[in-house]
């Protein structure tokens, strides 16, 4: 009896086993940046440490960094559980970073009309236009991403021209043409299809068993999250505008505190995301020539033709900002435009009236009389006389008489007593 017992159980055994699988599954929407690497590299140790059948990364981007991509392809090689790369739904992409990403995977799958392709490196130097730069180094560049492009075809025994060819001439296909191609291992409609496609598959000796496996989500984490949200071209400027408002509106309002703390906080995390994005310098220095323009016209009288210069310095630094940038990392006229403006009104109304009125003559209590126009109350020469200004009696002097109720101007203060002279009709 026991026999047959062990026998049957030796039957339901695989089927059990295979209902109990599991895959992860990651979903990639958006740019590839720092965050999206760090996020691919956690998914996977989780799925590992879970015993997944595989890792699936649902995937449209696109583009992004191509130093987050090569981190993101170097974990996928050192990955002990199978990375399934699905381009999906319809009409995803995986352009630019996504390129190296999809046929770095263990198997490449894509959604019917998707497409894949344009991976034309365009980080190619401070100038932010990529014909204008140096040929030789365009060159350099351009080459060595296409050796990257084909180490990894040749890795996965994927098209190797057609690899090359996404980068040195941009070229983009259809899930179709990919697949007929040999870019990609097959076509999936979803994710069920997926699954049942991907069951017997052989990966590194491994045959994976996902007909019957339970998909579980791996989702990111606050840290993956924030930093999605805020390692972006439009936090960045965001944080410069209050780098700049904030320290010229301490230098402005000295004693202030506040602008100055906010300045300073908002300068140190741009000074860390710098390091991150891919920041054009030739955009920074022009908007700090422009920060520079609207100061110096506070005190030139050029009527606005400094602040003017400054408008078109700071529209043209943001809109340079980030020009070099991989795709899904640019700075859109929706925001260049309306940072200019409020820079601009910012300059001309705020910092140039507090600075302005640091240069006045200090007028506080007494002082304020000065300038002002009373009635004599007695006849006032060089001998004395007296005035009724702001509720109070004055003694006042005047080198040329003036008559009792006579109009006198104040033009000094001396102790208690007011210089005078009188005010001509």
């Amino acid at each position: 009896m026991k026999r047959w017992f062990f026998i049957a159980m030796a039957g339901l055994l695989p089927g059990m086993v295979a209902h109990a699988a599991q895959v992860g599954l990651i979903k990639i929407d958006g740019a590839i940046g720092p965050a999206t690497a760090s996020y691919i590299s956690r998914a996977i140790d989780v799925a590992t440490d879970q015993s997944d059948e595989c890792l699936i990364i649902q995937l449209d981007t696109p583009g992004g960094l191509l130093d987050s991509a090569s981190e993101i392809v170097q974990k996928f090689y050192a990955s002990k559980v199978p990375i399934v790369v699905y381009v999906s739904p319809a009409p995803a992409r995986a352009g630019s970073a996504g390129v190296f990403i999809t046929m770095a995977a263990d198997v490449a799958v894509m959604a019917p009309h998707t497409r894949i392709g344009a991976a034309h490196p365009v980080e190619l130097g401070a100038s932010g236009n990529v014909e204008q730069t140096d040929d030789v180094m365009k060159k350099k560049i351009e080459n060595d991403t296409a050796s990257f492009a084909q180490s990894i075809a040749e890795k996965r025994n994927r098209d190797v021209d057609w690899a090359k060819s996404a980068v040195l001439d941009s070229a983009s296909i259809t899930a179709e043409e990919a697949l007929d191609k040999n870019v990609i291992d097959f076509i999936a409609q979803d994710l069920p299809d997926l699954l049942k496609q991907l069951n017997g598959h052989e990966v590194n000796g491994k045959t994976l068993r996902t007909a019957n496996a339970t998909i579980v989500e791996i989702p990111m984490n606050l840290w993956e999250d924030f930093s999605q949200l805020f390692l972006r071209p439009e936090v960045m400027f965001i944080l410069m505008l209050m780098v700049i408002y904030g320290i010229i509106g301490e230098l402005s309002s000295p004693g202030a505190i506040l602008p100055g703390i906010v300045g300073a906080i908002a300068l140190i995390l741009v000074l860390y995301m710098s390091a991150i994005l891919p920041v054009n310098v030739t955009g920074l220095v022009l908007i700090g020539l422009a920060i520079v323009l609207f100061i110096v016209d506070v005190f030139a009288t050029t009527h606005g033709v400094l602040t003017a210069g400054g408008i078109l310095s700071f529209f043209l630094g943001a809109l340079m900002l980030f020009s070099n940038a991989a795709p899904g990392f640019g700075l859109s006229l929706g925001w260049i435009i309306p940072g200019t403006v409020v820079t601009a009104l910012f300059f001309v109304f705020v910092v140039g009236k507090g600075i302005r009125a640091q240069f006045k003559p200090v007028r506080a209590g007494a002082e304020t009389m000065l300038g002002k126009t009373v009635n004599a109350l007695s006849r006032i020469d060089s001998a004395g006389g007296k005035v009724f200004i702001e509720g109070e009696h004055w003694n006042a002097v005047s080198e040329s008489p003036a008559d009792a109720g006579q109009p006198v101007e104040i033009v000094d203060i001396n102790g208690l007593t007011l210089r005078v002279k009188p005010k001509q009709n």
